[in-house]
């Protein structure tokens, strides 16, 4: 441990596993205390099942053998309300806010006929869930502290969200995702007489269930659907590898968090504003989006 978060607190969304589990190890093991929310149930429209209490209770017992406190509490970023009093509640006990991870969300697409819902639930949680995740933690943030959100490359890509295989919940997704990146620059010059950093990370596919279910193996294999096969994790392996500059289908959980501890440190303190690609160089490879 080189300590790098001592004495910080991390407010942590989607915490329950994947990305967002990272976050909380690679911070636990920096120094930070750690507040960790999840929703922990299913969203119709998305077609992988979602994090459970299981899931979040292994995040609590990881961070608590780290040597740091944890409160974990199941929590919608939908609902600001209840975001609300599940952070007040947490630093009621750990007493200051340092550090906010706005990682939450859901890819709800491939899911047979076009449904406008699922651009609903995307943007609810994609979108809205950051905004309500970073306004509740305003009134506690210290001066020189630090909003990490995850973005995507999805939405840096021109014309990703208009893109019909894409679907209503994957424009909601990329939508969300590029809509992000103009709000935290906003966000990153209303906090920065506050010395309050607000940065973007945005990653190519990760190692994860967003990625690994066989919604997305299909949207990535189309061909193979159309020879009326079901794609599996090895046929999209191949065009999950094509969509990075660098030989690799996926990057890690940990690849990201690697950079969000960064990004949570005072070795980033005028760092604001940016958006910050952990891709395997795969938008420089189609900077126009996949085909392009």
């Amino acid at each position: 441990m080189t300590g790098r978060l001592d004495g910080k607190v991390a407010f942590i969304t989607g915490a329950a596993r994947g990305q967002g589990r990272a976050h909380a190890l690679a911070m636990a093991r920096e120094g930070a205390d750690i507040v960790a929310v999840d929703i922990c149930a299913d969203i119709a429209s998305n077609p992988y099942p979602l994090a459970t209490p299981d899931d979040l209770g292994e995040t609590e017992r990881a961070v608590k053998e780290l040597g740091r406190r944890v409160h974990t509490r199941v929590a919608d970023v939908r609902e600001r309300s209840a975001l609300r009093e599940t952070l007040d509640s947490a630093l009621a006990d750990l007493g200051r806010l340092d550090i906010v991870v706005a990682n939450a969300g859901i890819l709800p697409m491939a899911m047979g006929s076009p449904d406008p819902q699922h651009f609903v639930d995307a943007t609810d949680v994609d979108l809205v869930g950051v905004l309500n995740t970073v306004a509740v933690s305003l009134p506690h943030l210290s001066d020189g502290s630090s909003i990490v959100i995850t973005g995507s490359t999805a939405g840096m890509m021109p014309g990703n969200a208009d893109s019909p295989e894409m679907g209503p919940g994957g424009a909601g997704y990329a939508w969300s995702k590029k809509t992000l990146m103009e709000y935290a620059e906003q966000m990153a010059i209303h906090l920065a007489p506050r010395f309050i950093r607000v940065n973007v990370v945005h990653p190519t596919n990760v190692n994860t269930h967003l990625l690994h279910n066989d919604g997305i193996y299909g949207v990535f294999r189309p061909d193979l659907v159309a020879e009326g096969k079901k794609p599996t994790r090895e046929d999209a392996d191949l065009a999950f590898t094509y969509f990075q500059a660098m030989p690799i289908p996926y990057v890690e959980p940990e690849d990201i968090a690697n950079l969000a501890v960064f990004l949570a440190s005072d070795d980033s303190r005028y760092i604001t504003g940016q958006q910050i690609r952990v891709d395997a160089g795969s938008y420089l490879k189609f900077p126009n989006g996949p085909g392009q």
